[in-house]
């Protein structure tokens, strides 16, 4: 799974390990997030994020 990471402030959203402070699983994928979640360290939503290569 690929990892997204946001532009703002750098969180790197890595699926294998989730979000668990927000309620993402381990094993969830980016797209399979609920586009309301918002990036735990600066608060701006998933269209924020970028596929980091």
């Amino acid at each position: 799974m690929k990892k997204y990471v946001c532009t703002v402030c750098g969180y790197e959203y890595d699926p294998e390990a989730g979000d668990p402070d927000s309620g993402i699983a381990a094993g969830t994928a980016f797209e399979d997030i609920p586009e309301d979640w918002v990036c735990p360290v600066c608060g701006v939503g998933k269209d924020q994020f970028e596929v980091q290569e």
